[in-house]
């Protein structure tokens, strides 16, 4: 075969890839993003206490970016990535079955489990992605991919959002209001199993041929100090970051009469990240790595905004109600770079031999900076409503972590 025509065809693969990995992620997405915009009011109707909902969350965010590097390092090993990735998504039947328990501790379970579930699959997906999408640049790829996937984070919630108001209509208790909502997910999980077995017919044997193709053409030696570098200086952004849960519970403080509000900047922040992920893609594409200093930039406005109201410019207060809606949008902005050309990065800093196993620390090191980031701004958020002048040590926080994050960033571009 020409040149010329492999590249068609390897171009041709690429596509196919990504409108079915695209799906695959759109249809995930609607199951448990719009599971997590109920879970927090079901367990409240269970009874759960608030520290045990709090810890149940915040493990299993943790759970599903840690156990990245275990799962990655399976996939690198096995070569199992389509497995691991049926796998991972077949587990997503754990938001479903939400409806039929009313025990709190099952319903953490389940919560927890379908975490475990993403950790299990990412890695290995986004080796299958990074492989199969090279004729048309990784960027752009992932970024499209982050569009389809955003797409799902903001129909999810609005699907439940209609069951529980339809059950409401009917005259349903507030609890078979969100079972109904969590049954009505089970459509969207089967779509997603006829779109991830035919795509898997599809791709077998063209993702087979990519990745010994590249395991050919690579060094062994894959995982680099640039990589390294270039991990720890995402994790520093994100442990530097005001993220969304901070964000939805300071709205709920501010919206506490009309609570149907915070559902709604939580779609804001869908939103922005889908326009936003394809955009930076292709500037990736463009620009190389040196784009992630945009969205580093960028991370510091959320923890500015929420703190405005707390502490002031000039004596003056910026309204809480703007103050969040902004953060939220600034946050979309990072949320979809993040997970975008953040990841794009990953592949070109690693050997597709090591790929897995690349994605698996990343992502550990991404989620980790999560956790300091939720546990030091929570805290000081607590605090402030003692005294709102504590909201200048967030600010000062997060200015700091993001000049760290910067320097480490300019260290994994020197060759």
């Amino acid at each position: 075969m020409s040149g010329q025509g492999e590249y068609e065809r390897q171009k041709k693969i690429a596509v196919t890839a990504i409108m079915i990995f695209g799906l695959i992620s759109l249809f995930g997405d609607i199951i448990y993003e719009g599971a997590r915009s109920a879970i927090s009011a079901y367990l409240e109707l269970l009874l759960t206490p608030a520290f045990i909902v709090g810890l149940a969350v915040g493990l299993g965010e943790f759970l599903g970016y840690a156990l990245r590097f275990l799962s990655g390092y399976v996939a690198d090993t096995t070569r199992a990535y389509w497995g691991l990735t049926i796998t991972g998504y077949v587990l997503l039947v754990s938001i479903p079955l939400l409806a039929f328990f009313v025990d709190w501790k099952i319903v953490i379970f389940l919560i927890v489990l379908e975490r475990v579930a993403k950790a299990i699959r990412t890695p290995a997906r986004d080796t299958l992605i990074s492989v199969t999408t090279k004729a048309i640049g990784r960027g752009k790829a992932f970024g499209l991919h982050e569009l389809m996937d955003q797409i799902g984070a903001t129909v999810g919630p609005l699907i439940v959002t209609g069951a529980i108001w339809y059950k409401l209509q009917q005259g349903a208790t507030k609890i078979a209001q969100l079972q109904f909502a969590f049954m009505i997910l089970l459509i969207p999980y089967l779509i997603l199993l006829v779109v991830l077995f035919s795509g898997y017919l599809r791709l077998k044997l063209p993702t087979q041929e990519a990745l010994v193709g590249a395991r050919a053409s690579m060094h062994p030696e894959s995982l680099s100090r640039r990589f390294y570098l270039y991990s720890f200086a995402v994790m520093m952004n994100t442990a530097g970051l005001f993220q969304v849960a901070l964000i939805l519970y300071r709205a709920t403080e501010i919206f506490i009469e009309i609570l149907w509000i915070v559902p709604l900047l939580y779609l804001l922040i869908q939103g922005v990240d889908a326009v936003i992920a394809p955009i930076a893609g292709i500037a990736y594409d463009k620009k190389g790595i040196s784009v992630l200093i945009v969205p580093f930039l960028l991370s510091v406005f959320p923890t500015i905004f929420i703190a405005l109201p707390f502490i002031g410019i000039g004596g003056m207060l910026m309204s809480p109600v703007i103050s969040v809606v902004l953060a939220s949008a600034f946050y979309g902005i990072v949320l979809g770079m993040q997970e975008s050309i953040y990841r794009a990065a990953v592949a070109d800093l690693t050997g597709i031999s090591k790929r897995g196993l690349g994605y698996g620390i990343f992502s550990t090191l991404y989620g980790f900076g999560f956790l300091i980031s939720g546990a030091v701004l929570g805290y000081i958020l607590d605090i402030s409503k003692i005294d709102p002048t504590y909201m200048l040590y967030a600010v000062i926080y997060s200015i700091v972590l993001q000049i760290v994050a910067i320097i480490l960033l300019y260290l994994s571009l020197r060759k």
